[in-house]
């Protein structure tokens, strides 16, 4: 089969692999549609340390079943499935209470890590365990079905995040992830919505998605923006989405006493933190690692029409032109948030 493998940081390969065999508890899903993450890209050039060359990357993608191990029950050929971009054990602590993002043998797909190599979906083929697979309606396509992995991450995190009818929540990081999140926190009756980030297109978009106001980082004094807009009244929480020192520190400050904070970005593997003033102020902080079985629920969000993905998804090309697509993304394409390849 044909795959865009990862050869060396900053290069990507077109070329002919091995054709995945399944085991007697998997399905052989032919992919129709793969979403590059943002971790793909920090992949792609190194920074991330989790897509060790060589690898077949990416985890959000979506197709139909052309093979069934002898074990599986659920699903037939012909089925049009998406699936989970983690692979967990069942077995664990973690995996016992409900908390399968944070099992102790945690894989996923697209990533060598040092730890473990697991070849993901940029390819024409990949095997599937099925108690991480999903039927995907005939009313959602291929490239909406590849954004549902982004989406069950920031359903994750909003669910993390204590928000009560009337609270005023601000969004900082605009990407897939924080448009995501935006448009969840639009049909959960928030006071407002305040969306942060440097890219005025990326801004144009948050209101576009539900967000009732927006702060340029890069121009403006985002805590006192953001308690202007809100009537005086800081954030009652807040949703971090960059993961880098500066976002994290305004995002803190713009909290009132006893606000909420949910970390889910994380660029930077360190960062500086404002800790007497989340002492003294008794700021809750949590924070939000992948998805834990939201699939089903964003997938019924879907179906019913309370959440539309068509406008995350900038771009469709084929899997052959990847290459060119990553060096594009790398360099930074304003307005982008999701680029789907498909066959």
């Amino acid at each position: 089969m044909k795959a865009l493998v990862l050869t060396e940081y900053f290069k990507l390969e077109y070329k002919d692999v091995a054709d995945p065999l399944i085991l007697p508890n998997e399905v052989l899903v032919q992919i129709k549609a793969c979403a590059i993450c943002g971790s793909d890209v920090h992949g792609y050039d190194g920074t991330s340390g989790r897509r060790i060359p060589p690898v077949i990357m990416g985890h959000e993608a979506a197709g139909v079943i052309v093979a069934v191990g002898s074990e599986v029950r659920r699903f037939t050929i012909g089925d049009r499935v998406t699936f989970d971009s983690t692979f967990y054990c069942r077995n664990c602590g973690p995996c016992s209470s409900g908390n399968v993002n944070l099992c102790d043998n945690r894989r996923v797909f697209g990533v060598s890590c040092g730890d473990y190599l697991k070849d993901g979906a940029m390819a024409e083929y990949l095997a599937v365990p099925e108690y991480i697979m999903y039927h995907l309606p005939d009313s959602v396509s291929f490239e909406v079905a590849s954004v549902i992995e982004p989406l069950a991450v920031a359903l994750h995190a909003v669910n993390r995040t204590r928000i009560r009818p009337g609270d005023n929540v601000m969004v900082a990081g605009c990407g897939t992830i924080g448009q995501l999140t935006i448009k969840l926190l639009g049909i959960m009756g928030c006071g407002s919505v305040t969306a942060v980030d440097v890219d005025d297109g990326k801004l144009e978009m948050a209101l576009k998605n539900g967000a009732d106001f927006t702060i340029n980082s890069s121009r403006d004094d985002v805590p006192l923006c953001a308690a202007r807009f809100n009537g005086g009244e800081k954030m009652d929480a807040v949703i971090e989405a960059v993961g880098v020192t500066e976002t994290v520190g305004f995002s803190i400050n713009a909290l009132k006493k006893g606000g909420e904070l949910t970390l889910v970005g994380n660029i930077q593997k360190s960062i500086d933190f404002p800790l007497q003033y989340i002492v003294t102020n008794e700021i809750n902080i949590n924070a939000s690692c992948a998805s834990a079985g939201e699939y089903a629920a964003c997938l019924k969000l879907i179906g019913t029409g309370k959440i539309n993905l068509d406008d995350i998804v900038s771009a469709k090309v084929p899997l052959s032109d990847g290459a060119d697509w990553f060096e594009k993304l790398h360099k930074g394409l304003p307005g982008i948030l999701k680029v789907v390849l498909t066959p």
